[in-house]
Parts: C-alpha cells; structure tokens; sequence
C-alpha cells in the first residue's frame, strides 16, 4: 500500500528524506525559499514542489495535485526563529511574523483532514498559547494528539539538537517514536572522508577563508573540543572576557567521540558556535555538516549560492534519520488502522 505524504515548509528535504525511507510518497511539498526549491528538486524531482507563501496556497491547489487521493501524512516544520530561546530572552518573538504560521500549518490541516499528521519545532514553542490553541482545535477535529520535547541524539543522530515533536491520527491514539539509544558520533560519521585537497566531491572543498589573526586563535585552540575559554588572555575575544559572558562554543572545535553541537544555519562560521573540526585548523565543510544532520552521504546542494545560503539550508533542515524513525513509527500506525484495505489513494 503506498502512502501519499505532503511536506509543508520543506526547506531542502530533510523530513521528505526522512518520510522517503519510511515508505512514504511525497506528493506535494510547499517552500518559499528558491535556493532551498532548488536543492529539494535535486534530490526529490518526482514531488511536485509549489514555491510560494504558504498563505497563498489554496484548498483546490493541493487537491488537484493529488488527483482526488487521500493525504496519509502531513508533515511540516514551520518556521521556528520566532519561538526560539534567544528571542524570547531579547524580547523579540512576541510580533515575530513568523509565529502565526503555526496557524497555517493548522489550515491545511482542516482543510484535507489527513490520516496523521507530524509537526517539529523548538522546544521553546510548547509554552506558548498559540500551540495550545492548535492542540485543543486538532482535538476538536477528532485528531488523537501526542508531544513531547526529545533530543534528536537518542535517535542516532550525531548531533545534540532538542525538538518538539507532535504526532496526531483520526485512526486512533498514537504516541510520538522513542528514542532507540543508538550513540552516533562525530568520529563515525566524518573521520573518513577524503582531505578537502583530494576529495572529488564540491560540496565538501567548501570553507571558510580567515585573516591570519583569525587563523592563529583557531590554531591555538586546543584539539578535540577545545574552545575559545582555553585561549591565551590575549587572544580572546574583548566579549568573552567578562565571567560569564559570550558563548563559550564560539570558535570552538567538535569533539571526535561525542556529538556534535547543534548544526545552525551559521555552521560553516567557526564565530557563530562549535564549527571547528576537531583536529585540522579550519571550520568545517557543508558535506560535514551534512553528514552531523545525518543527510545520506550523496545528497545533493546546490552549488551556485552563496556559503551562508547553504549554511542555513543545512542548519534548517530536520535530520533525515530522526525524520524517518518519527516516519516510520506513523507508518507503522496506519499499517495497524489501514492494514490491507483496499484505499491507497
């Protein structure tokens, strides 16, 4: 039985990566952001993509895309910059225009009525009413919900990224996936590959150039883990002298046996967090950063933007493997409610 899916806010295909390996068909994905369209077609070309504001899509639009079928899964990461713990400690998220797209996901929802329905975003975005709000209405709808907040490093992801993660059905209840305990580290996923003088893949020949005094501090940093708290006085940054003040991460190296910070669309600047590799004295390449978002070693990107455009494109995506155990386990559920019937549209 083929499972249709629809993917809403689909940057450049981390949770179709994911819905893909469960099984599931990608029908129709929506993204406004070109260079991210760009690099979803390149992975994903029999999905029919609408580039647009989400607010403009209509009902009809998805309808005719799927032929009259009936949507199994409706998955979606709304943007979540104007949830984040930053912006609410700057005050900064409350007119965040960002914020009532959470209420778009939630009309195309009422729209279709799928079968299930997946939704991740930052933890942060649990407290506040708005989400609520759409919990208590997806109830209404006769949808069993569940959340929670997990860590996408229990899932073999290697990386330390916390989400929220709502599942919900009209078959009946269901929980979100747990984690497997599967410890993926920065060593497993990255130590093999070719030097980026040798590798014959573009995306990995991609880092950052630095003026020698940039380049001195991350020579200093001591190897595996070290930060800029273990520089010399005079090499560190006027910001992050004071106690308690700065982020110790910045410029800071990975750590072979561990996870990885949480990948940012800044993980290509060694000044925006832990970006550094842990042994050679440059920051690391966009396929590294891939691999720690846990993308299959082949995936595509697209190779005419600039480096802060695919930055963000990886630091936005979701983690495929995450993605596919939260898939997988959705599947599994309609297999149980749905089992042989004969509706496969």
């Amino acid at each position: 039985m083929i499972y249709n899916s629809i993917d809403l806010f689909s940057g450049v295909g981390g949770l179709t990566e994911g819905m893909h390996q469960a099984g599931f068909q990608t029908k129709v994905a929506i993204e406004i952001v070109e260079e991210a369209v760009i690099g979803y077609k390149l992975n994903h070309p029999e999905a029919e993509v609408l580039q647009k504001n989400i607010r403009e899509i209509k009902k009809k639009e998805i309808k005719a895309l799927l032929g009259g079928g009936r949507i199994h899964l409706l998955a979606g990461c709304p943007p979540c910059q104007g949830f984040s713990s930053i912006r609410r400690l700057n005050r900064s998220s409350v007119d965040d225009h960002r914020n009532d797209l959470v209420l778009e996901y939630f009309r195309l929802i009422k729209e279709h009525l799928p079968y299930t329905i997946m939704m991740e975003n930052v933890p942060e975005l649990r407290e506040y009413d708005l989400f609520k709000k759409v919990v208590k209405k997806l109830k209404k709808l006769n949808y069993h919900v569940d959340f929670d907040v997990v860590n996408v490093k229990d899932f073999g992801v290697p990386q330390s990224r916390r989400r929220l993660v709502m599942v919900g059905s009209l078959l009946g209840p269901i929980t979100i996936a747990r984690g497997t305990n599967e410890k993926v580290t920065v060593r497993e996923v990255i130590s093999k590959l070719e030097s980026i003088e040798n590798t014959t893949d573009p995306i990995h020949k991609i880092t950052a150039k630095h003026t020698e005094a940039v380049m001195e501090r991350i020579r200093l940093t001591p190897k595996n883990g070290g930060s800029s708290k273990d520089l010399p006085a005079s090499f560190k940054l006027n910001c992050h002298k004071k106690e308690n003040v700065g982020f110790n991460d910045v410029y800071g190296r990975l750590r072979w046996d561990d996870y990885s910070t949480t990948i940012t669309g800044g993980c290509l600047n060694p000044s925006k967090g832990r970006f550094l590799h842990p042994e050679e004295d440059r920051v690391i390449t966009p396929r590294e950063a891939a691999l720690l978002q846990s993308f299959p070693p082949d995936y595509k990107f697209p190779l005419n933007i600039p480096k802060q455009a695919l930055a963000l494109l990886i630091g936005n995506a979701l983690p495929p493997k995450f993605s596919y155990i939260q898939s997988l386990n959705i599947k599994n559920h309609l297999d149980h409610y749905l089992g042989n019937k004969s509706e496969s549209n």
